[in-house]
């Protein structure tokens, strides 16, 4: 049906150049969830919550609705076009703790379909069309 790679369900590990993409806040408080995960294994830093930090790239999702998600989704995509040299295993982010439903944020992804290094859930993009 897809002719696509798709983010695995669990990460417990990176090859060399993967970066995992996780739902954070802005105060970088990576207490729970995919940011704890981050934190723990991943290199993200306490107090940072946008952007790369060691192997893995934070996107707050925690300060309001998907309007003021979309421009940190945005700069994601523009950081990832740049760096192609990464490969980028997005997290169904703000469908946890965020309370959003993949119906609510997969959309804002749809500019990340064309872009090989960007690796989505499956449910992130067959719900593109929601």
């Amino acid at each position: 049906m897809y002719d696509r790679e798709f983010t695995p369900e669990r990460i417990t590990g990176l090859k060399e150049n993967e970066i995992f993409v996780f739902g954070s806040n802005l105060a970088g408080s990576h207490g729970g969830g995919a940011a704890w995960l981050a934190y723990d294994r991943f290199g993200a830093i306490w107090g940072q919550g946008v952007g790369l930090q060691g192997r893995s790239y934070g996107i707050p999702t925690m300060h309001g609705g998907v309007e003021v998600i979309k421009p940190y989704v945005d700069e994601f995509i523009t950081f990832a076009k740049q760096h192609p040299e990464l490969k980028f295993l997005v997290t169904k982010i703000g469908c946890g703790i965020a309370g959003f439903t993949i119906e609510e944020i997969a959309p804002l992804f749809r500019d990340a379909l064309g872009v090989e290094n960007i690796i989505l859930p499956k449910d992130f993009v067959e719900c593109m069309g929601c």
